[in-house]
């Protein structure tokens, strides 16, 4: 009979094998020469702390990509840049599972609305 201790470290390296398992089978979907137009690497460590047992996708990745999205406000067609994400996650430590909904008029318009941006 095992320890809860002994178990717990099975359990643990268990779930690292996952999600190294998972990570591999993401890089590998990726064809060879695949080189994102706007890139920037990930630095995990000025990311902040997720209670999570798996990783965000750009986590996992290495790098952040340009990603389209709808603006929830005005249904405008935008992009949320490699550079504004590292910008989100990194430097702001906003939640790494957040994502752009809003274009920056919509945002500005929303915080005047607010009380929280000058008129």
């Amino acid at each position: 009979m095992k320890s809860g201790k002994q178990r717990r470290q099975e359990l643990r390296a268990a779930r690292l094998r996952r999600a190294e398992k998972n990570r591999q089978a993401l890089l590998d979907c990726l064809p060879l020469s695949f080189t994102p137009s706007s890139q920037l690497a990930v630095r995990p460590g000025l990311l902040a702390s997720y209670n999570s047992y798996g990783q965000p996708l750009f986590v996992a990745r290495g790098w952040y990509q340009d990603q389209p999205f709808c603006c929830r406000d005005c249904g405008r067609d935008e992009i949320w840049t490699a550079a504004q994400q590292q910008w989100w996650y990194e430097t702001v430590q906003g939640s790494v599972y957040a994502s752009a909904i809003r274009c920056r008029p919509c945002r500005l318009e929303r915080r005047q609305a607010d009380g929280r941006a000058p008129k």
